[in-house]
């Protein structure tokens, strides 16, 4: 098993005044040759955004799109007609393929919009763009791991353009899971979001992250009032 821990206190950072933004890899102005990306996974953003603020439309090509707001709203519009808002407890996938513009705004203007915001290498380039968005509550597991993201269109979870998947855990209780690989070659990223947690033998508080691959399985402990987010990507990218 190989591993790599990320701290929280390491990540980027960018305060902009409307966007305030830590950067678990190198991204815009943060640059970090030992921080490029894990595997297929090239950025995790964690993005608060001030209310009645947000980015102006801008393009996208060849890359997997997935936003997870933790509090707020966030509306979007893109080139493909698409308006919508999403809001804690759903998530929101786009494609962008051969290219696609698109705009994020804080919805709200007496709060900000607190986001999670990856993107992952496509398994194959120049698909068709595509934008779709869901509730997640029906998903939900107390005390487990539950699908959010997977590469099965057909499934009731998201899906994406690539051999991952994507898991959240919402835990009250002392709970301990083996998280076994999908793939063989796949590694898993975890970020924990709230609490505490030890995975595969470390441990990690609120925002700190660990990369684990080499391996067929891992164990994750996680403490009461705590909250993760398992991604597993290729590695080989």
């Amino acid at each position: 098993m190989k591993k790599t821990f990320h701290a929280s206190s390491t990540r980027g950072e960018a305060n902009h005044g409307w966007l305030h933004a830590k950067h678990s890899f190198s991204f815009a102005n943060y640059f970090n040759p030992e921080r490029i990306q894990f595997g297929a996974l090239r950025v995790l953003n964690d993005d608060l955004i001030a209310p009645g603020k947000g980015f102006g439309t801008h393009p996208h090509d060849n890359m997997e799109i997935i936003t997870i707001p933790l509090k707020g709203a966030l509306e979007h519009k893109d080139s493909m007609d698409n308006i919508g808002v999403i809001e804690a407890d759903e998530i929101q996938v786009m494609s962008a393929g051969t290219g696609v513009y698109h705009s994020e705004y804080n919805k709200n203007t007496d709060q900000a919009v607190s986001l999670l915001q990856l993107w992952v290498f496509p398994r194959e380039q120049n698909v068709t763009p595509r934008y779709d968005q869901k509730s997640i509550k029906d998903l939900k597991k107390s005390n487990a791991l539950y699908p959010i993201v997977t590469p099965d269109p057909e499934g009731p979870a998201m899906w994406i353009h690539q051999d991952a998947w994507f898991h959240m855990g919402d835990f009250d209780q002392t709970t301990t899971i083996e998280y076994k690989i999908n793939k063989k070659g796949n590694g898993v990223y975890t970020f924990v979001i709230e609490g505490s947690v030890e995975v595969a033998g470390d441990h990690l508080e609120k925002r700190d992250a660990l990369g684990v691959w080499d391996t067929e399985s891992f164990s994750i402990s996680a403490a009461p009032n705590s909250r993760i987010l398992l991604i597993e990507v290729p590695i080989n990218y």
